[in-house]
């Protein structure tokens, strides 16, 4: 099947327009249920009145796995706001607003994120033994109301198609703590810009009432389950200072 030049590529895919309809085609070390598991995570969201693509197939390409989704016409709010910079706060607003009512979803029927976090922590052999089990205590002792948390959240997953926004790639989301989720969409806005990540932080803070160091007390155990990603762009050095700022052994 011919679906011409991959219109992006990410860590795990290449994502293809074809026909109309957005073509998912993952690559071949992943696991033979990475685009069921995906397909059901954005089922969930779809079914809960979140403004996500409709599903329309999972199938195999050319013996590679693939998930064929409805497009959305449009483009990221990150492209937006890239030659928009002096509007970075009203867009980081509309984003905080979103990511607010995803939060609002009680979830119980996808992935569980203690049990995703700790399989990555253990996985990340840029961490010792010791920062493992330590990690892992910490995360077991975290309390919270189990809510739906998209994993990847930042502002390139939106996108903008006339007055509405889309919320794209739930393949890291989550039934967990919504403080989790936003000190993983910081961490990811502190990688680019620390302004932004700070404005991101403050913003969702004040629209919510949560306070900041409720953010930062994942900061460790986000940063090391990261790592288990090996994102080439990310700076595993960076993850690590984390890491033993504010779990020092």
């Amino acid at each position: 099947m011919k679906l011409g030049t991959p219109i992006a590529i990410g860590n795990t895919a290449k994502i293809y327009l074809y026909k109309n309809n957005i073509y998912k085609v993952f690559n071949d070390y992943l696991s033979e249920t990475e685009s069921l598991i995906e397909c059901e995570k954005q089922k969930y969201a779809y079914s809960r009145g979140l403004s996500v693509p409709k599903i329309i197939d999972v199938t195999k390409i050319d013996g590679k796995q693939a998930i064929i989704m409805e497009y959305i016409k449009g483009r990221s709010i990150g492209d937006i706001l890239s030659e928009n910079m002096e509007q970075a706060e009203y867009y980081m607003n509309i984003s905080v607003a979103i990511q607010q009512e995803i939060h609002k979803i009680e979830a119980h029927s996808i992935e569980n994120m203690t049990e995703k976090l700790s399989r990555q922590i253990e996985s990340a052999n840029s961490l010792n033994n010791k920062h493992k089990s330590a990690l892992i205590k910490s995360l077991n002792r975290m309390t919270f109301k189990s809510r739906l948390c998209h994993g990847d959240y930042h502002l390139f997953n939106l996108i903008m198609s006339d007055n509405n926004v889309a919320i794209i790639d739930w393949v890291d989301s989550s039934a967990g703590d919504i403080r989790a989720d936003v000190y993983r969409t910081y961490l990811l806005y502190s990688h680019f810009s620390h302004e932004l990540a700070e404005m991101y932080l403050q913003i969702y803070c004040e629209k919510s009432g949560l306070v900041k160091d409720e953010v930062l007390q994942w900061a460790p155990i986000i940063a090391a389950a990261r790592l288990a990603e090996i994102v080439p762009s990310e700076n595993p050095e960076r993850l690590l200072k984390i890491v033993n700022q504010y779990c020092p052994l």
